[in-house]
């Protein structure tokens, strides 16, 4: 069983953003279990907040940027890519600007942050996105498969018209890899971009000893001037005999294929959770990464998964089936993920036409935490009696035993989606005893350990 992990203090870099070109200081900090990536603008008063997911990606100019209530960090896959890499499930980034700083174009200035602060496990179970089908997404010559694995593994391909690139290709076979081989990786452009770039308002804090730059147009003596004044630059600029300005020596040979990888990596780990999967990619950028990263989440939010070892698709027919409830009393919407006797995902819609909160409480809407606790009941019910029978053709019964270790971390309210996670602890002549968990939004709301006689 993999344990979620944070870091063991907090840590610090300075540099300047990429696009924005403003200074700024970023702060890597522990963060308790289920927390997630967040990242804090502590140079804004009130010190908003903005949770590392793909629903708040609210720009792909160059860079992930995400947002919320008009606030933004720019930037982020890098350090996004090194928590994937290093399997960081929670840490606060504080930073004091809106951009992260670039530094040397790649994500190893943050991977020796995470090896300087040290990696620490908690005690909660790490999550992992699983897959029954392919996710896809294709447009013109772009394209990502994602594709069911028992592991992450990445396999990506760029081709471009130029001798200094060609057709490249990398594979990571394990994220054990990621350190060695990916993190290094620079980013790159192209010289005929640097101006088309700098007028759509981006580089402003670029550098060429923070990204490799593609020589694909002549290098007059314009451009070099060009060049010195806009970066401010005062070393020599030369034609490269590589394929890229001043000779700069590559980290690997297919470098440029290989950063396009780190950034995947970091794009799909805005999905929140680690994702066990073959990632297989053509051509792809910030835009197509989040897209197909959208993808997976509508799959694994609307259709019912089948886990690999024995898992079973269910309808809202076989609940009924199952469970006697019924409204007002039914708390069990959507059945997720089912392993028949051994665990389940199963989810409550939570509205504010639950009859409970017009006295839990008037004003002020709060789903009861023994409520939660029968939701998570019933669910242990589905888990434990699908796929029996009794030979009158019925379902057993399911009667509740007992309840231990309940412990309510959080408030529930009307528009909240309730995720609850069981597995069976152990079960003997027909009593069960489970481990249950609530969560909203990744958040761990309630847990409870229970007991249950199935059968007549």
């Amino acid at each position: 069983m993999a344990l979620q992990q944070t870091i063991g203090k907090s840590v610090s870099i300075t540099g300047v953003g990429l696009h924005t070109g403003v200074p700024t200081k970023v702060t890597f900090n522990p963060a308790p279990e289920n927390y997630g990536i967040r990242f804090i603008r502590v140079d804004l008063e009130n010190k908003p907040e903005i949770l590392a997911d793909i629903d708040n990606v609210v720009d792909l100019a160059r860079g992930t940027t995400i947002g919320k209530d008009g606030i933004r960090v720019y930037s982020i896959e890098h350090v996004m890519s090194c928590f994937a890499g290093l399997g960081i499930d929670n840490c606060r980034v504080d930073v004091e600007a809106q951009e992260i700083p670039l530094l040397d174009g790649s994500s190893l200035p943050y991977v020796k942050m995470v090896e300087e602060a040290g990696i620490v496990e908690q005690q909660v179970e790490r999550r992992y996105i699983t897959l029954t089908e392919p996710v896809m997404y294709v447009k013109g010559d772009v394209a990502l498969g994602v594709f069911p694995l028992d592991h992450f593994r990445l396999t990506l391909e760029v081709d471009y018209n130029y001798p200094a690139l060609g057709a490249q290709y990398t594979t990571l076979f394990s994220l054990n890899d990621y350190v060695k081989d990916f993190a290094p990786a620079r980013t790159f452009c192209f010289l005929s971009e640097i101006e088309k770039l700098r007028e759509q308002g981006l580089i402003k804090g670029g550098s060429l000893d923070s990204a490799l730059v593609v020589q694909d147009v002549e290098l007059t003596n314009e451009r070099i001037d060009y060049i010195h004044k806009l970066f401010a630059y005062q070393g020599p600029i030369k034609s490269g005999k590589n394929g890229f300005l001043n000779d700069t020596e590559l980290r690997f040979y297919n470098e440029p294929c290989r950063h396009k990888a780190l950034d995947l990596i970091g794009d799909l780990y805005l999905l929140g959770k680690p994702i066990k999967a073959h990632v297989i990619g053509a051509r792809t950028g910030h835009a197509a990464n989040i897209a197909v990263a959208k993808n997976i989440r509508e799959a694994i939010t609307k259709s019912v998964k089948t886990a690999a070892d024995g898992g079973v698709k269910v309808s809202y027919q076989d609940i009924l089936d199952i469970l006697p409830h019924r409204y007002p009393f039914l708390l069990v919407d959507k059945v997720l993920e089912l392993v028949p006797g051994k665990s389940i995902v199963a989810v409550k819609n939570v509205s504010f036409n639950d009859n409970f909160f017009q006295g839990h409480f008037p004003g002020n809407p709060v789903m009861p935490g023994v409520l939660q606790i029968e939701a998570m009941a019933q669910a242990m019910g589905v888990m434990g009696l699908f796929g029996t029978k009794n030979p009158n053709g019925e379902p057993p019964k399911v009667l509740f035993m007992g309840i231990d270790k309940a412990r309510f971390r959080g408030i529930v309210r009307p528009g909240d989606t309730l995720r609850m996670e069981l597995k069976m602890l152990q079960f003997r002549r027909g009593i069960g005893k489970a481990e249950g968990k609530c969560f909203v939004d990744d958040k761990l709301v309630c847990e409870a350990e229970m007991m249950a006689m199935f059968g007549d």
